[in-house]
């Protein structure tokens, strides 16, 4: 257990230092009903570790405050009531103090827990739900910085999560993205999914096989450059373009442009600018873009004669520039930005979900909602694997997400 134990205090860490840059208030504000305050996220992870774990392994277990238990309870309805997900930014108490005393106090429980001998069977499920829950912090820490970006892109004053060098960055905003190019893939059967050793969430399981026709697939990302030219083309004005849902969503919205994307900074100023974690900089026409819909990625997809991939295809191609955790040719199938395929979020065939209450952690979610696949410049290093699934609805676009192009 001593190994897990680092691991633990590595992470819960992490997680710390992703609020330092933060004030107080900072911490309490909810931007929207879909993101949640960054104290409610330091509370709802650590409620994570007392409810799955401490509450069932712990001897004469009392809970740090038996209202948080409702509180900061996310939609686990196996455990019980939860605070309405869209008031979270109306919890001004308790306060940021209070949260980091209860993360203390649980660490040092569950510390405790993991440094005592227990019979074989009862180590091997704690383990497993320990590291569960840290598969579920790390997922929390992107949560994390998306929700914290777009709060900061809320505010008037655009106030950057953290210190950067604009000039630098200004340099090198006009450099050309890399030619794109067509790997072809041949039709035949392929196997997806989770194998080997190693951490999975159940909705990457039972390996199995799938057919796929030939496809190509895009060397690299869409990039800002490229998008740009899809949006002064009219690509949001044009309904030929978009899915009926998309088009109804683009109109509803007055959607004219990327989430972050800024065309007029000031007057007589023309230069598009894009909101990021270091404040509002310039469009940086080289890289991929992110923060894009479902429906989004889509549209592009048809402007650029082209289609976003299956996730079979994805994890096909992936695969063979041996990309997984970013390694390999493909180093951009990771690390960058999540990218949409056309998979409904479903489970995989003989899917079987974890008993109990942590069966709700993926099962219940397989509907309305596409899978995303790879990484972000957002996800904790370790995280990603080529069998991950994310998966959002189509209309989501604060997410670190972006285009990957197939073709037939």
């Amino acid at each position: 257990m001593h190994k897990l134990a680092k691991v633990f205090s590595t992470i819960r860490t992490q997680t710390g230092k992703l609020v330092q840059p933060l004030s107080a208030e900072d911490c309490c504000v909810q931007s929207m009903p879909d993101a949640s305050p960054a104290k409610w996220h330091l509370a709802h992870t650590t409620w994570f570790f007392e409810t799955f774990i401490l509450e069932r392994f712990e001897t004469n277990f009392q809970p740090f405050h038996p209202a948080f238990r409702i509180l900061f309870n996310s939609y686990y309805d196996g455990v019980g009531e939860q605070h309405p997900r869209a008031q979270r930014g109306l919890l001004s108490r308790p306060s940021l103090a209070e949260v980091q005393a209860y993360r203390q106090n649980v660490d040092q429980r569950l510390l405790a827990l993991l440094a005592q001998t227990l019979a074989p069977d009862q180590a091997q499920q704690l383990s497993a739900l320990v590291e569960l829950g840290l598969q579920h912090e790390q997922q929390h820490q992107e949560l994390l910085l998306t929700d914290i970006k777009h709060l900061l892109a809320m505010n008037p004053l655009l106030p950057p999560y953290l210190a950067s060098n604009a000039m630098a960055e200004a340099s090198d905003s006009t450099a050309a993205a890399t030619a794109l190019s067509w790997q072809p893939f041949a039709a035949g059967v392929v196997e997806i999914g989770h194998a080997g050793q190693g951490f999975f969430f159940d909705n990457e399981t039972p390996r199995h096989r799938q057919f796929v026709e030939p496809f190509s697939m895009a060397s690299r990302l869409v990039s800002n450059g490229e998008y740009l030219a899809f949006v002064e083309d009219g690509g949001y004005r044009n309904p030929l373009l978009w899915l009926a849902a998309g088009w109804e969503w683009v109109q509803q919205q007055k959607l004219t442009r990327p989430l972050y994307w800024q065309a007029a900074y000031a007057q007589f100023d023309s230069a598009w600018r894009e909101f990021t974690l270091h404040g509002l900089q310039p469009l940086a026409l080289h890289e991929a873009v992110i923060h894009l819909s479902f429906f989004e990625a889509e549209a592009y997809a048809r402007w650029a004669g082209a289609r976003l991939p299956s996730e079979a295809e994805w994890e096909c191609a992936a695969a063979a520039q041996g990309a997984d955790h970013g390694a390999g040719q493909g180093a951009d199938y990771f690390g960058v930005a999540w990218q949409w395929t056309t998979s409904s979020y479903a489970p995989y065939p003989g899917y079987v979900a974890l008993p109990g209450a942590v069966g709700e952690y993926n099962g219940k979610f397989m509907v309305n909602q596409y899978v995303l696949r790879g990484s972000s410049s957002a996800t904790p290093d370790g995280h990603a694997r080529l069998s991950y699934r994310n998966f959002f609805p189509a209309t989501a676009r604060w997410q670190f997400s972006g285009i990957r192009l197939a073709r037939s």
